[in-house]
């Protein structure tokens, strides 16, 4: 009888590309979600996943939800804080998967963190990434836990969305010196990390990172010569890019890219010094995919918050 494993997220993006993966592999996949495709999605996988809610705040039915499958693997997390969901709040979330995990019978946990989290950043997402490992770890489940920078494909918002700035505008405005680094994964190297530590033993920790590495002026001149476009880099304060993203994000009905975001990339923490895990290079990808990649704005509040985070 095929294992079962649970992800969560399969309808989003990291999600969608894993769990296309394990069923491929001949895994029984369950799903916890708030985006299910009867509320207007469409199903990538033909009702070949089981669908259930995240009942957090449920702990019975959330125990039900995990029962008599062998393995969780956990995407679920907030970019950024609106509303009532704030990083405190997925902390929480997530502690009580992890539990409802363990009493349910899960043997192992694979979690998607972040690169360098750590308990004693100021930034809550980092801050917050590192409680959740903590969880995962103390709980007695064997996982791994992967730490990503930034995840690209054809869904993904950072890469796809500085291409759009640089189709629209001759002007691109970098928050400081444009120094600092970025070292992308490619989101189908990712979601075959996550594939293959369904079936590994043991615990480990590994930096999910790509074969390329950034600095954050070199990564949008890049873009702009893929693109075939000509741009001007002006370094401007970093208060002053964040304005400027406010109000686009307010023109666009979205958040371009919020403060904890603009301070961890300047912190260098979208940056790793181990090797690659993932094969596939940006450059490359975005040759194959010049035409495709930013034509189109991609919305974060658009897509997990007009029907709930996922």
């Amino acid at each position: 009888m095929s294992e079962t494993v649970v992800i969560t997220g399969a309808f989003s993006y990291t999600g969608k590309y894993t769990t296309r993966l394990l069923l491929e592999r001949g895994y029984n996949v369950r799903t916890l979600t708030n985006h299910p495709p009867t509320q207007g999605r469409t199903d990538p996988f033909d009702g070949r996943v089981e669908v259930f809610p995240y009942n957090f705040d449920r702990t019975e039915e959330l125990r039900r939800s995990l029962a008599g499958a062998t393995t969780l693997i956990n995407t679920y997390w907030v970019r950024f804080p609106r509303g009532e969901t704030t990083f405190e709040t997925a902390v929480r979330n997530s502690r009580a998967l992890v539990a409802a995990a363990k009493y349910a019978g899960v043997r192992r946990a694979v979690h998607v963190s972040i690169a360098n989290p750590s308990l004693d950043c100021p930034l809550g997402y980092y801050h917050g990434k590192a409680q959740v490992e903590s969880a995962v770890i103390d709980s007695g489940l064997a996982y791994s836990i992967l730490r990503p920078t930034v995840i690209f494909g054809m869904e993904d918002i950072l890469i796809n969305n500085i291409a759009w700035f640089v189709r629209h505008f001759p002007v691109f405005a970098t928050p400081g010196d444009g120094r600092y680094e970025l070292r992308p994964i490619y989101v189908e190297d990712m979601a075959r990390l996550l594939a293959n530590a369904v079936a590994q033993q043991g615990n480990d920790v590994l930096d999910a990172v790509g074969p390329e590495s950034y600095s954050f002026d070199g990564l949008v001149r890049m873009i702009a010569e893929r693109l075939g476009r000509r741009i001007r880099l002006v370094h401007v304060p970093t208060g002053v890019a964040y304005v400027s993203t406010l109000v686009t994000g307010w023109l666009l009905g979205d958040v371009v890219l919020a403060w904890e975001e603009y301070k961890g990339l300047m912190s260098n923490l979208l940056q790793s010094r181990l090797p690659a895990a993932g094969e596939t290079r940006l450059s490359a990808w975005l040759e194959d995919n010049r035409d495709r990649v930013g034509r189109n704005y991609a919305s974060e509040v658009a897509r997990h918050f007009e029907s709930r985070n996922s």
